[in-house]
């Protein structure tokens, strides 16, 4: 197989299959025999300015129940039945090349439809099943898990998903096959926007670039998200929730992960913001070496002194990882972590850095697998250079279990934890773990505090203070801002209109942007370190709760952010 071909094998005694070749057709769908539970696609031969092979796995209306990606660096994807809640016997898997001799390609004609060579020859291949069975089978599979979901209802099972908005707005509700649209606003459908239009254009709002944030959440399905693949590439993240934003220099982040509209893991997981223009660069095909999974809840740090990112943990449907893969922004190569010892698989966690090692606290483990049960207070240390986890011994007052809480890491000393829930609890607590003792103690705060909260934004903004803002409270997202000083206890509320959109899920980093800031009298006053000088805080995505997801990116300079104090 010297020239390049995309082949497909379907269930687990099936043959390898032609789909693409060098020379055909760009775009084919094929319908997957209802026996099939397992598709493997992979490439063979050469890619030479090929960028990349779309995948989706659609079902009897077109709807994306998985999407996947083929690079140069990534040749391989498979689907079990077991990892889709949606699998159902009537599924497409739809394929589309980019890049390459594309000049015989009329996107506007239908896509090849071929027929799938079944292991056993006395099975014939089942054409895509009538809508009116395909509803029949949808409405008796509703019936039974309603029954189901009646009889045994467990205290963790919210946790794998971002919070609810249906009549009964107390816990995140997870989501079924046979779940109607409507009961779950949050990050299920409605999202479409982001992806589809409004993406590129400019926010009204100053400081916003990107799409701003709709303030009416009345939405109908689009049509357009039943088109199996948009050809029309990217120039920004599509909207999302659950990723992870991290800095790697004074100019860039890389951005990891997500998930977007009717629970859909993003399509386009990984962008590199280039602060200077405030550009986006899609980054999937850059990096050599396994791409993690995609995935929402984990963490993704950056080590300054090895110029390497971090992703550890996270969750994707009912799979939860307990990976550790290392990208090396040097050589621009993922790698996949060996590690000795035993971290249970988490997701909504908090990751610090401190001396090189990850301090990974809390969050939510699944026990049995794959359901969630529960939160964890444990806290885990990976040390990279041993490729060891261990469990230190903490002394004191430490946090109850919870997770989508925040660590803050300040004067390289300390960890600041603030907030998360236990379902069906939400906390607005405060804890402080001294790295130097090992020695957790609950901080008495003064001044008004944020409301209880999980899958808020936090971010450092000095020696002495960071940032709260957002976040899910059981019912809503919310968008107050508040700003803890460490040196007093105190908390203050600031307003500023950049940030007066509610959001969870979303991500909030610190950075050095271009241009001189002119400090005011009041800013000096607010005790203004050399570290805050020329820094900008940045907001990526999140959802409302309304069925919106955000692309945006809002600005805000540490100096204003100060300055309200």
């Amino acid at each position: 197989m010297d020239e390049f071909g995309v082949f497909a094998c379907f269930g687990v005694n099936g043959p390898p299959q032609r789909l693409l070749s060098a020379e055909g057709s760009s775009r084919v769908a094929v319908a997957v025999p209802p026996s099939v539970r397992q598709v493997v696609l992979f490439s063979s031969g050469p890619w030479g300015e090929r960028i990349c092979v779309n995948a989706e796995l659609n079902d009897a209306e077109r709807i994306p129940i998985t999407i996947g990606k083929l690079t140069p660096y990534n040749k391989c994807l498979s689907w079990e039945q077991w990892e889709e809640e949606t699998w159902t016997d009537s599924v497409t898997l739809n394929v589309t090349l980019e890049g390459g001799n594309l000049g015989k390609t009329n996107w506007s004609e239908p896509q090849l439809i071929l027929a799938v060579k079944e292991y056993t020859p006395k099975e014939t291949v089942a054409p895509l099943a009538p809508r009116e069975i395909n509803s029949k089978r949808k409405r008796e599979r509703m019936a039974e898990e309603e029954l189901d979901e009646g009889k045994e209802t467990k205290r963790g099972e919210e946790e794998n998903v971002c919070p609810n908005g249906g009549p009964e707005k107390t816990t995140p509700v997870r989501k079924v096959r046979g779940q109607t649209k409507g009961s779950q606003k949050l990050f299920t459908s409605g999202g479409d926007a982001n992806k589809t239009k409004g993406v590129n254009g400019a926010g009204e709002a100053q400081g916003i670039v990107g799409r701003t944030p709709p303030q009416s959440a009345a939405r109908t399905k689009s049509r357009l998200a039943k088109t199996p693949t948009q050809t029309a590439p990217l120039v920004s993240p599509s909207g999302r929730w659950g990723q992870t934003l991290c800095p790697i220099d004074a100019q860039t982040a890389i951005l990891i992960g997500g998930q977007g509209a009717r629970m859909q893991f993003c399509k386009d997981p990984m962008w590199k913001l280039c602060t200077e223009d405030m550009s986006w660069m899609a980054a999937e095909t850059l990096a050599e070496g396994p791409t993690p999974d995609a995935r929402i809840g984990h963490t993704a740090i950056f080590d300054p002194d090895s110029k390497r990112i971090f992703v550890f943990g996270g969750s994707k449907n009912k799979k939860w990882f307990n990976d550790v893969h290392i990208l090396d922004t040097q050589s621009w190569k993922w790698t996949m972590v060996e590690a000795q010892g035993k971290v249970p698989p988490l997701a909504y966690h908090s990751c610090s850095l401190f001396r090189g090692e990850l301090f990974v606290l809390g969050g939510v483990f699944p026990c049995p697998n794959p359901e969630p049960d529960g939160c964890s207070d444990s806290l885990y240390i990976f040390d990279p250079h041993l490729s060891i986890w261990y469990e230190p011994i903490v002394t004191g007052d430490k946090p109850s279990p919870r997770s989508g809480h925040s660590a803050c890491v300040m004067q390289e000393r300390k960890i600041y934890v603030f907030g998360g829930w236990d379902t069906p609890v939400c906390y607005n607590d405060m804890y402080m773990l001294d790295l130097g003792l090992m020695e957790f103690s609950a901080v008495k705060t003064s001044g008004k505090a944020p409301s209880p909260r999980s899958w808020h934004g936090s971010a450092v903004l000095s020696d002495t203070k960071f940032l709260i803002h957002g976040g899910y409270n059981g019912n809503n997202a919310l968008s107050d801002t508040f700003i803890f000083d460490t040196d007093t206890n105190s908390w203050t509320e600031v307003t500023l209109p950049q940030l007066s959109i509610p959001r969870a899920g979303h991500s909030i980093i610190t950075m050095e942007t271009p241009g001189h800031h002119h400090f005011t009298e009041e800013a000096e006053d607010a005790d203004m370190d050399a570290g805050s000088i020329n820094r900008t805080l940045l907001v990526f995505g999140g959802g409302d709760n309304e069925r919106n997801f955000y692309s945006d990116l809002t600005t805000v300079t540490v100096e204003e952010l100060l300055g309200a104090v």
